[in-house]
């Protein structure tokens, strides 16, 4: 058994749509960076990638590299399974938590567990996503930002 843990944060801006989890979120700003920014599917990647030894997701998908420019991250997700996949590793069961003042998430919590466990190729009920707040304490506090952590475990 191999456990990996993942943490992404970015920055929320005027003038991006917002997108957690491979879900569209209705807000007035969205996550800054290279790709779509969607911190919770980048945290699944990197605790993935850990899990099995595989680096990171930047040493794998560069935002110096043009081709990941404003990606999908469920497209870089479905790519660190198929890689883990190659390496023999099969997921036991994931836990997320998103960690952001706004917006509420629990109206979108079914359809992103839906859409990373059609992603991984497993049963959503091995996929658990919680939110909280930062009680406003720092940068996610002054809901700047939004960030999460994942935890996997494979074998």
């Amino acid at each position: 058994m191999r456990i990996g843990m993942g943490y992404d944060v970015h920055r929320l801006v005027a003038g991006k749509k917002l997108v957690l989890g491979g879900i569209t979120i209705d807000f007035e700003k969205g996550l800054e960076g290279h790709s779509d920014a969607d911190v919770l599917v980048h945290a699944v990647c990197d605790a993935l990638l850990g899990a099995a030894g595989l680096k990171d997701i930047g040493f794998w998908f560069p935002d110096t590299d043009p081709a990941y420019k404003d990606i999908y991250s469920i497209k870089l997700l479905k790519k660190c399974n198929k890689m883990i996949r190659d390496k023999g590793f099969s997921i036991i069961n994931t836990d997320m938590t998103l960690f952001a003042e706004q917006p509420k998430i629990s109206p979108y919590r079914k359809a992103m567990v839906e859409k990373i466990a059609e992603s991984l190729d497993i049963e959503p009920e091995r996929i658990n996503i919680k939110a909280t707040t930062t009680e406003g304490l720092g940068m996610i506090g002054k809901g700047e930002g939004i960030g999460a952590m994942c935890i996997v475990l494979m074998e």
